[in-house]
Parts: C-alpha cells; structure tokens; sequence
C-alpha cells in the first residue's frame, strides 16, 4: 500500500481555503491542524473529548494525555499542542456550546452522532479530494508532521515519541526523504 502523500505548506493553505467554504468550516479545520500540527491519527482526533482539550476553567491544555483506548496500540501516549494549534482549540471552542466535558468533539451532521475513526478518515478524504490533493488521505497530515521535522533536523529519537511509536523503524518509514533533508545532512560536514 502506497504511503500518504507529504503535503507542502502551498498545499495546506489550499486545503485550508477549499475548509473555509465548507458548511462545518471550524470543526474540519480544526481536525486538520490536529493532525499537521500534532501529528495524531484521525481515529486518535475523533476520539477526543472536550476534557482532554480543555480545563475545567475552559483554558486550553497544554497538552492532550491519551489512554490506552484512544489510541492505535493500545497504549497511551501524550500529545504536546504547539501555541498555534491553542490557539486554534481556543477559536473553536469559542463559538461551540459544551454541555458536558465527557462530550465527543467531532460530530457529523447526521443527527449529530460523533465521528468514528473511518468516518472521520472519509470526511478528510473528501476536503482533500476538494482540494485537489492527489494521493492525499487522512494520514498525510500526519506524515507531513513528522517529515516537516525531520527537515528541521530533530533527532529520530524524538520524532518516535512525538509520533507514540514503539519501534524506531516505524517512525523511519514516516519520512521522506528529500533534497532538504540530504542538503542539511552534507552542509553539517
């Protein structure tokens, strides 16, 4: 099976832009930039819950603590949320009425019932396609994630545990490889 397509920012923006004219604009924008910018899998975003984003007070988190039922194997992991990406929490929840903090946060318009992870892969799949991503699915933000800080030179080591992967090799097959990445390699000589 072929690797979900690594998205450049040009096409960020362009996905952002197709999000904007869509009916639920602040809710797929946000579990877009969950996954770019955090790098979760979208059955770990339609897993969420307003208490795993927000304190009591409503301020958001800093970071999101997953349990073990929240994520693909089975073993809980913490998320780190970047300042954009709060701020972006923030937006959102400032135009959404919560009535209970064990409350799913993505929801589908079909009679509002929550996301599951392959209904929310297939909406991702569809702004994308929208967008005129080829090759793109719910995995490319991701992947985008994780190679974007490649390309800044993290350590792998790092990216394995940002990612909540258990073996190394698996972090490895996330990255693509690139000019950026070879050019910074031979320029540290």
């Amino acid at each position: 099976m072929a690797q979900a397509k690594v998205l450049t920012e040009r096409d960020l923006e362009k996905l952002l832009a197709t999000i904007r004219r869509s009916r639920h604009a602040r809710r797929d924008r946000l579990a877009v930039l969950l996954t770019f910018w955090s790098g979760m899998r979208v059955g770990e975003v339609s897993s969420l819950r307003v208490r795993d984003l927000l304190n009591q007070d409503r301020s958001v988190k800093s970071e999101i603590r997953l349990s073990s039922e929240q994520t693909k194997g089975h073993h809980g992991r913490v998320v780190l949320l970047p300042e954009k990406l709060k701020d972006e929490i923030e937006t959102y929840f400032r135009g959404v009425e919560v009535g209970s903090f064990d409350e799913l946060i993505f929801r589908s318009q079909i009679r509002g019932r929550a996301f599951t992870a392959e209904g929310l892969a297939h909406r991702l799949k569809d702004i994308y396609s929208r967008a005129g991503l080829e090759n793109a699915s719910s995995h490319s933000g991701r992947r985008t994630f994780i190679t974007n800080l490649a390309n800044q030179g993290i350590n792998a080591r790092v990216l394995q545990e940002l990612a909540g992967h258990k073996h190394l090799s698996t972090t490895q097959r996330y990255i693509d490889i690139n000019d950026t990445i070879l050019r910074r390699a031979v320029e540290m000589i």
